[in-house]
This record gives structure tokens, C-alpha cells and sequence, in this order.
């Protein structure tokens, strides 16, 4: 686990500020993805998915990104639940993630 994760740190820091973000990005959506079909089995999960990743700090998306490596922890459903919690993450899944579950749910 260690050597991916060094692995993983020497490509990042061969890469621009851009793409370490987009890589950084494309590893927390996959690590919030998991722990969002695990918590709500059955529920269109992007849209919540997108509201996280959108909302979040780039310390979050890097601490999730990192979890990526190792798999959801704790600590990763800690994070995901303080960016769901924040005004501007409610206010997104209020817009886009309850009518993505309503058109699911024939209502």
C-alpha cells in the first residue's frame, strides 16, 4: 500500500498544477462515489456526487483523493459528510441530486 501511494506522489508531482488537480479530482469523485452507493444502496448517486466533488476544498478533494489509494475510511466518510453539511453543497443537491431521486422514484 505504501509503494502505491509513493507511486502515486512521484506521477502527481511530474504533472502541472492543472492536471495534478483533475487527477486529484477524478480519485475523490471515485472515493466519494463508493462511499455514496454504500451509505444510499439504490439511489442515483451522481448528481450527489457531483454536488460534493463541486463544493469541496481542494485540502478535501486531496484528502479524498488520497483515500482513493487505500479505500474509504472513517476518516473519508468524515470529510464527505462536512461538504454535505456546508450551505452550498445543501443548496446543489436541492437543485440537482432531489430531482434526479424523484424522476427515479416515478414521482
Amino acid at each position: 500500500m505504501f509503494r502505491k501511494a509513493l507511486i502515486a506522489i512521484v506521477l502527481l508531482s511530474a504533472c502541472s498544477a492543472q492536471s495534478q488537480d483533475q487527477i486529484a479530482r477524478q480519485a475523490a469523485r471515485s472515493t466519494v462515489s463508493k462511499v455514496v452507493a454504500e451509505r444510499l444502496p439504490g439511489v442515483p448517486v451522481q448528481p450527489m456526487i457531483d454536488c460534493v466533488i463541486n463544493n469541496a476544498s481542494s485540502t478535501q478533494i486531496y484528502a479524498l483523493a488520497a483515500d482513493g489509494l487505500t479505500g474509504p475510511t472513517r476518516s473519508t466518510i468524515e470529510v464527505v459528510s462536512d461538504i454535505i453539511v456546508q450551505p452550498s453543497t445543501v443548496q446543489c443537491l436541492s437543485s440537482k441530486g432531489l430531482p434526479a431521486l424523484m424522476a427515479r422514484g416515478g414521482m
